[in-house]
């Protein structure tokens, strides 16, 4: 099942929801009323630091903003691709595997074959880091059961083996 983000709304976007019942997230408040938003206004709806935001452009996952009086101003656009982020950011992918799903597939790639081959990658990933983590967890078992009187007779026992 799919998880929906959930966008973190500030009061003025509580207040806002108490009076219009009809809307049901920060998401539509802010899609529908702001045309332009500040950093501060971007990093507030996802939670996020304004650095972040500011990394993400210098590394090329987010486009340069608009500036107006030398202020960043964002569209609703660049809440979209800060919800991909996210969630591309919660499953685990890197910053490098994230630029590689807007900028590594050839253009007019769907999302969901850019999403496969990258899942696919992140899972193969995953279940060897499984597998590390099982040979882990046996050695330290092992260990455990040591009943060596000194570390060198460990290094003879397991050089040995």
């Amino acid at each position: 099942m799919e998880r929906r983000y959930d966008f973190k709304p500030t009061l003025s976007q509580r207040l806002f929801r108490k009076k219009t019942p009809c809307v049901q997230s920060a998401f539509f408040y802010v899609y529908l009323v702001a045309k332009e938003l500040a950093i501060s206004d971007v990093a507030r709806v996802f939670g996020i630091r304004t650095s972040a935001i500011r990394y993400y452009e210098q590394i090329g996952i987010l486009p340069p903003p608009l500036r107006r009086s030398g202020q960043r101003r964002y569209s609703e656009s660049v809440l979209f691709r800060l919800a991909v982020i996210q969630r591309a950011r919660e499953t685990g992918f890197a910053l490098d595997e994230i630029r590689k799903l807007f900028f590594g597939f050839r253009p007019g790639t769907k999302p969901p074959k850019r999403w496969g081959e990258l899942s696919a990658q992140k899972l193969k990933q995953l279940e060897e880091r499984m597998e590390r983590l099982k040979t882990m967890q046996a050695l330290l078992k092992r260990m455990d059961n040591c009943r060596c009187n000194a570390l060198d007779e460990c290094g003879k026992k397991l050089l040995l083996r």
